[in-house]
This record gives structure tokens, C-alpha cells and sequence, in this order.
């Protein structure tokens, strides 16, 4: 791997780390809403990190659950878990942030945290072994 992908990769797993960190703090201060926003954003930037360890991008949110779904479910890189918990993540975020007096709760902010910390640790094991 050259070395500007070798920079890519870390800096995608900093801004995953980083957004995981947040939703924790937001989650701490009773803020679900943003916990589940940040809880998201840090399995996007790990997809983005899975991503460019393919050589491939994309700039839409949707566009990157489809390569993600593509090119690392259906191919047994990742179980289907992973793929099922970034889809109710990226619709809870959706709903959360854009929808009309939507509520976010204490326990989706907890699952969603715990969903992100699980992708993030396959994430980092996987980049390890093709690395």
C-alpha cells in the first residue's frame, strides 16, 4: 500500500475514532440526538476507510452503504449484522436529524454507540490483514 493511501486509511480511522468519541461525550451529557448522529458518522468514516482500501470513493452517503454492502457483505469480509445495524443507523440519523419532532432516546444512543464501536473494531481488524 502506498504511502497516501497509508495516510488516507489513518486519517479515515482518526475521524471515525474521533466521531465515536463525541457520540460518547454527547450520549454522557443526555444528548441521544447527536450521539446517534456521531454514532453514524463513525461507521461512514470507517466505510470510508474500508473503502479506500479498495481504491474506491464515493460522495454520497447511500453511495457508500451500496459499496460497503457490495464489496465487503456479499463478499464475507463482514457479516450481515454489520451491514443491517449501518442501514437502521443511517434511517435513525436520517429520522433524528431531519425529521419532523422526532424524539432519539437514551437506549438507541447506547445501541448505536455499541453498534459503532463493534464496526470500528472489525473495521481496524480487517485493514490489519490486508495491510
Amino acid at each position: 500500500m502506498e504511502g497516501r493511501m497509508r495516510d488516507l486509511l489513518a486519517f479515515r480511522l482518526a475521524q471515525a475514532n474521533e466521531a465515536l468519541e463525541e457520540a460518547r461525550t454527547l450520549n454522557e451529557a443526555r444528548h441521544p440526538r447527536g450521539a446517534i448522529n456521531r454514532s453514524y458518522y463513525a461507521m461512514f468514516y470507517a466505510i470510508q476507510a474500508l473503502l479506500t482500501s479498495r481504491g474506491l470513493t464515493t460522495s454520497k452517503h447511500s453511495g457508500a452503504i451500496e459499496l460497503f454492502d457490495r464489496e465487503f457483505v456479499r463478499q464475507n469480509q463482514f457479516g450481515k449484522d454489520f451491514s443491517r445495524w449501518l442501514h437502521q443507523l443511517f434511517e435513525l440519523r436520517q429520522d433524528a436529524d431531519y425529521g419532523p419532532m422526532v424524539e432519539a432516546t437514551a437506549e438507541q444512543a447506547r445501541n448505536a454507540i455499541e453498534q459503532a464501536e463493534a464496526f470500528i473494531q472489525q473495521t481496524k481488524g480487517y485493514l490489519s490483514q490486508v495491510s
